[in-house]
């Protein structure tokens, strides 16, 4: 541990205090709220807040959702060796989220979300409660939040070719070019052809495809 502050009475003494308000605090909801609270705070003065990691928070289960469009699957038995995997070492990443109005979004991470909810003993050791992170404000937007879903999933799991396709799809529709799909996904472009064929939809952007520049 870092011993930079070891005899810096005043920082150490301020600290002792805190801790002891959080003890005296009357159940564990509150203890966890106040935390969270405390870790907000010391995430705007610190000099890492650009990394989503720098803040994690334990955010009550039934205010987390997860999202429509994850084409990351994982089999009963990977599934099985999760729910293991928790129970035995807890959590040791966090949830990536986006913040909505009334509730918090899954962005990445639902396999670890969906652990919980199959194993009580998972629920019980988290007093009902999942550790997150808050994707960087910039990447709220939904086509944002897609490519970023694809970007934590590929290099680990397996995609369903449907989704994938109507993933590109969407990303389209919303007038994203092949361009920006390749370069924010990473997928090559004969990749994208494929999957935009297996939507019946490549001939009507067949115009389209290279007209807008690159974001």
């Amino acid at each position: 541990m870092n011993t930079l502050f070891k005899d810096d009475f005043p920082i150490k003494n301020k600290v002792e205090d805190l801790c002891r308000f959080i003890k005296e605090l009357p159940d564990t909801d509150a203890q966890i709220d106040a935390l969270n609270y405390i870790r907000a705070m010391l995430h705007e003065v610190s000099p890492l807040k650009h990394h989503p990691v720098d803040f994690v928070a334990w955010e009550r289960s039934e205010e987390i959702e997860g999202n429509d469009y994850n084409p990351n699957s994982v089999a009963p038995p990977e599934m099985s060796l999760l729910i293991t995997s928790i129970e035995k070492d807890g959590y040791t990443m966090p949830i990536v989220t986006n913040p909505e109005k009334g509730i918090i979004r899954i962005v990445d991470g639902f396999h670890r979300r969906k652990a919980e909810m199959k194993s009580k003993k998972i629920r019980e050791s988290t007093s009902g409660r999942l550790p997150v992170t808050f994707i960087r404000e910039e990447q709220r937007g939904l086509s944002e939040r897609m490519a970023s879903t694809i970007r934590h999933n590929r290099a680990r799991g397996s995609h369903d070719i449907d989704l994938m396709s109507n993933i590109v799809r969407d990303l389209i529709n919303m007038g994203k070019s092949s361009a920006w799909i390749s370069k924010h996904i990473g997928m090559d472009m004969d990749e994208i052809l494929r999957l935009k064929q297996l939507t019946g939809i490549a001939s009507l952007f067949e115009d389209r495809e290279f007209s807008q520049s690159r974001e």
